[in-house]
């Protein structure tokens, strides 16, 4: 049963063919038998996960279970979840277990869903490989030699092995997008504000954003829906009415004109990267999809624009973690500023550390004016190239990374190769745009490859109707690694 999509999960628990204890049981015994390989899963415990299946077991047999009532999930580590450990994947939270519940966390178990564990990341949402983790890198359940991308990479690979129908991940640059595409799975970052940031510990509180991750479109529909809606406790979250993500799933394509960026298409793309993309073109063009090509002329500037505003977010919000209210102290130290000093400098990995000092240096007096306020500046033409471009075309196809998932280590330490290879996916967080990363077949040595479908603002129903009408007409999504 741990290899089903997460509607079949529904639709057993909906026709009493399982209980969710069952389900549940088989997926830990799953995580149990194949996470010691992968470290997909950071934290488990059997105990609150069988107790809420049994609770959504009582549920279902009263008839007031939904939906999603039984259907188990994981939770990337940055969501809090109470009684559940909220680490960030870092030394400084290891200890740290969470008073109280994120509030898209709450929305899912106010369903019934049954949390099975809390997956990797890059420490603190900060990377593209999950490989800065306190607890060690998540590997890529296709090739284990290979990384499972970032930072969401534990949710991604905890998804692409079948150790669990879906996952939740978050998304600042790329962190549910990148390694969904490396990990052959679906993932959706939608609109900013459309999902409550309150209870996912902050990276960039202006570009993060909580999505759903599962083996197809239909599914992170059905999961946005509950997940989305307005928050009062998060003073980002937009005041709109609730909507059916899947209600456009079956619309036929014909006469949808689809935009192709001229500058993600340039000479940096893999050429086993370009067939893939090119075949999930060539499908939807048989659909009936017209597809035009555009510009997006500011794209080389959202690396440098990206990097600078999120560490500058950054070293805000990691200010909090001083080793006086909760977190890692150090042990010995002389007075509070060295006890500050100490704790933070025990408790940070290098590329946290690598970001809270740019950060720090671009808000700094004398050089506010002529980086971080620049930045916001080039964020807006960003912006305006996108509006200009949904003006022609109804949405945007392009690639989600340069390549298919890079070997282990061989980014990972070298921090410019890394923030390159967000280059396809930075400008959508800078622009608050829906993004959607769905499977696009293997390269020839047997890597996944994701096609990244774009949005403008709120319209995710369009995207996940383009994906999901791919998903009717392909095979790709229903490949799974051999683990």
């Amino acid at each position: 049963m741990h290899k089903l999509t997460l509607k079949q999960c529904s639709e057993l628990l909906q026709q009493k063919k399982t209980s969710a204890v069952e389900l549940a049981q088989d997926y830990l015994t799953a995580i149990q038998r194949d996470n010691p390989a992968l470290n997909a899963y950071i934290d488990t415990n059997p105990d609150l996960t069988l107790a809420e299946a049994r609770a959504a077991d009582e549920r279902l047999a009263k008839g007031s279970g939904s939906l999603l009532t039984g259907v188990p999930l994981a939770y990337k580590d940055n969501f809090c979840q109470q009684g559940w450990r909220a680490s960030c994947s870092s030394k400084m939270l290891d200890n740290f277990i969470s008073p109280y519940t994120a509030t898209v966390v709450q929305n899912l178990m106010n369903e019934g869903m049954v949390t099975l564990g809390h997956t990797n990341l890059d420490e603190f949402a900060m990377g593209s490989t999950t490989e800065s983790s306190y607890y060690g890198a998540t590997r890529n359940p296709w090739q284990p030699e290979h990384v499972s991308g970032g930072s969401s990479g534990g949710s991604a690979a905890a998804v692409a092995a079948r150790l669990a129908p879906a996952a939740l991940g978050s998304d600042t640059g790329g962190s549910i997008r990148q390694p969904a595409s490396h990990c052959g799975v679906t993932g959706i970052k939608p609109t900013y504000g459309t999902v409550s940031r309150f209870g996912v510990v902050a990276y960039a509180s202006s570009f993060d954003q909580a999505g759903p991750m599962a083996q197809t479109a239909e599914d992170c529909a059905l999961l946005l829906n509950v997940m989305a809606g307005f928050d009062p406790k998060d003073s980002t979250s937009l005041e709109r009415d609730k909507e059916d993500y899947s209600r456009d799933l079956a619309k036929p394509l014909q006469g949808m004109k689809i935009g192709l960026p001229r500058e993600y298409f340039g000479d940096g793309l893999d050429e086993e990267v370009r067939r893939r993309v090119q075949a999930a073109i060539e499908l939807l063009r048989a659909q009936g999809v017209d597809f035009i090509d555009i510009e997006l002329p500011h794209t080389e500037l959202c690396i440098p624009a990206y990097y600078v505003l999120a560490s500058a977010e950054a070293s805000t919000n990691l200010s909090r973690f001083d080793g006086v209210r909760y977190g890692h102290r150090a042990a010995d130290f002389d007075g509070l500023e060295e006890m500050y000093a100490k704790s933070r400098g025990e408790a940070f990995g290098e590329e946290v550390k690598r970001r809270i000092m740019i950060g720090t240096y671009v808000l700094s007096h004398g050089y506010y004016d002529a980086y971080y306020v620049k930045a916001q500046k080039l964020r807006r033409l960003l912006v305006n190239d996108f509006q200009a471009a949904f003006t022609r075309c109804d949405a945007i196809l392009a690639p989600v990374a340069p390549t298919a998932a890079p070997l282990a280590g061989s980014i990972g330490d070298d921090p410019v190769k890394m923030y390159l290879s967000d280059i396809f996916t930075l400008s959508l967080n800078l622009a608050g745009l829906p993004g959607l990363s769905a499977p696009a077949g293997l390269t020839a040595n047997g890597l996944p490859v994701g096609v990244q479908l774009i949005g403008n603002h709120f319209a995710e129903a369009k995207i996940l109707n383009v994906a999901h009408q791919m998903q009717l007409h392909s095979d790709w999504h229903l490949k799974a690694p051999s683990i």
